[in-house]
């Protein structure tokens, strides 16, 4: 049952009038619209190619095209301005189609990894009062809109499924056929407001349940212009390689956003396999891209036996972990002078810090960067709530004009991350340089981060613990050489249970949890260490992990 619509979060609930106006005055926020910004490059470039799978090639004309006529088929089928719309696609041109025709009409983006299954989907289809889906039939073996008509049942709300790339059911849309609806300005309407929910991203984070991170047109922009100008210093001719997925933070900003903003072409791959990624930058030409620093780990081993043209890519981007200094090295001679660069951002706020062209080696290797961009705050802030001195640890937190308006239909968590001052306390701890360089050092926060991606490590755990045979659960993460880290069950079992990781594997799979959430390792012990006070002593934890093959 979904519950009433929430009071719409406003860019006055998040920030004060001062700032407000200073971030309208310095230009970091400029109104517009990302479909407005569409028509601009349609009008300015039609026939240059904006995005490119593999499979298909769309210029900027043909985008805007399509884009207003499924902005227009759902706009007759009840799909109205703010009303959420779910879109499950892999990183195919469909995706960036969908999410400018939902621009177009004002309805707000609601992206979902392939990866995720039943559960995870059907909470963010309640939390949300989704209207819509856009997704697909059979990929990797699952049947996606399959799923949402199983899910339908128990989200009366959900009235649309747009299906692509396979054949719809009686009620529902073909994609191909929405794309070729008629349409006009007047049906269309007004571009929607620039401070009016966008996005929503749900994220997991160190909750049990994903949280929806709620950006306006003016939050996303910000950082989408200022990495496109400061960071990657992109340009018309430029061509973005994603393999991240956009329906995640990094590949929506990066992959979408950031060569919307210049408009340069984007090239997607749907499944990340580094002998064929290295073919796509080879033939696209491709010069930038970003993604979790394991990728690059992967690109330069299948390198030494692909011998591809690399010659292209000057900028490669790192999120999710440290760039060690051998890694920078090794890319520098691999891609014929390449940069590779550090970021650390989250759904929240995308871009926090990172290193910029012209730092030399030793920082980029040595530290997360310094601000991100110009009108980001960084501050460092002890137990007491007050900033730490140099070189000393703190929790990372955030002012600026790239911060989420709040957590949808969630007031609680929005409180508890949000202060007073209007900062966003991120749960992660970080040291600052004198010369204002970070490095993150730990995390307040319980997670997990797999390939670049944040999982939770209660909800990995209330997984865990409903098998019959699992008594108490505790999951930590240990390094992987691959993905950095990966998730590891510390379980005590029930009394004579022979209990095995593939036992809970296929535990959890039987109940639809996607596979990246499942864990890698598994370690029997008669208890779980605890402190006085009755709080699991996870550190131990970690090391145990580590010491057990």
């Amino acid at each position: 049952m979904v519950t009433a619509e929430p009071q719409i979060l406003t860019v006055g609930d998040r920030y004060d009038a001062e700032a407000i106006r200073l971030y309208r005055e310095k230009g970091w926020w400029q109104d517009g619209s990302a479909a407005a910004l569409l028509e601009r490059w349609a009008e300015a470039t039609p026939a240059k190619r904006f995005v490119s799978d593999g499979v298909c090639e769309l210029d900027y004309a043909t985008v805007r095209d399509r884009a207003r006529g499924l902005g227009a088929a759902l706009l007759r089928r009840g799909v109205r301005r703010g009303d959420r719309v779910a879109v499950q696609l892999p990183n195919w041109s469909e995706f960036v189609v969908s999410y400018l025709a939902l621009a177009r009409i004002g309805a707000v983006l609601i992206p979902i990894m392939t990866v995720y299954r039943h559960t995870e989907i059907g909470h963010v289809l309640r939390n949300s009062g989704a209207v819509a889906a856009i997704t697909t039939g059979t990929f990797r073996g699952f049947d996606h809109a399959a799923m949402f008509r199983d899910l339908r049942a128990d989200n009366p709300s959900l009235s649309t499924i747009v299906v692509v790339r396979s054949e719809p059911e009686e009620g529902e849309l073909s994609f191909e056929a929405a794309c070729a609806t008629e349409t006009d300005d007047a049906e269309l309407g007004e571009y929607p407001d620039a401070d009016a929910p966008h996005v929503v991203v749900y994220t997991s984070g160190t909750e049990s349940t994903a949280k929806g991170c709620v950006h306006t047109w003016n939050t996303l922009d910000f950082s989408a212009r200022g990495l496109a100008r400061d960071v990657f210093q992109l340009r018309p001719d430029d061509v973005m390689f994603m393999p991240s997925p956009v329906a995640h933070a990094t590949g929506l900003m990066v992959g979408v956003l950031v060569p919307l903003a210049v408009g340069a072409e984007t090239h997607l791959l749907d499944i990340w396999e580094p002998t064929e990624g290295l073919r796509r930058i080879e033939h696209y030409r491709c010069t930038a891209t970003a993604t979790a620093t394991p990728f690059v780990r992967m690109a330069l081993d299948a390198q030494r036996s692909a011998q591809r043209d690399l010659s292209s890519m000057r900028f490669w981007l790192c999120a999710g972990a440290p760039i060690p200094e051998a890694l920078a090295i090794e890319f520098d001679e691999a891609f014929d002078g390449g940069v590779l660069m550090p970021l650390y951002g989250c759904s929240e706020l995308m871009a926090v810090t990172c290193c910029h062209p012209g730092d030399p080696l030793e920082r980029r290797a040595g530290s997360d960067g310094s601000p991100a961009l110009e009108g980001v705050e960084i501050l460092l802030l002890g137990p007491d709530g007050e900033e730490v001195p140099s070189g000393e640890e703190g929790e990372i937190c955030y002012r600026g004009p790239g911060a989420i308006l709040g957590y949808w239909r969630d007031p609680e968590r929005t409180a508890a991350t949000i202060d007073a001052d209007g900062r966003h306390h991120t749960g992660d701890l970080g040291r600052m340089d004198a010369n204002g360089y970070m490095r993150v050092s730990g995390r307040l926060k319980d997670i997990v981060i797999r390939g670049g991606t944040n999982l939770s490590a209660a909800e990995i755990e209330g997984y865990v613990l409903a098998h019959p045979q699992v008594a108490q659960v505790a999951v930590v993460a240990y390094p992987d050489e691959r993905l950095g880290e990966k998730a590891c069950a510390v379980v005590v079992p029930a009394p004579g249970s022979t209990l095995t990781l593939t036992d809970i594997t296929t535990f959890l799979k039987e109940r639809n949890i996607s596979m990246q959430k499942l864990p890698e390792k598994l370690v029997l012990v008669d208890e779980l260490p605890m402190t006085a006070t009755g709080k699991v002593q996870k550190f131990l934890l970690r090391d145990l992990a580590r010491e057990v093959g």
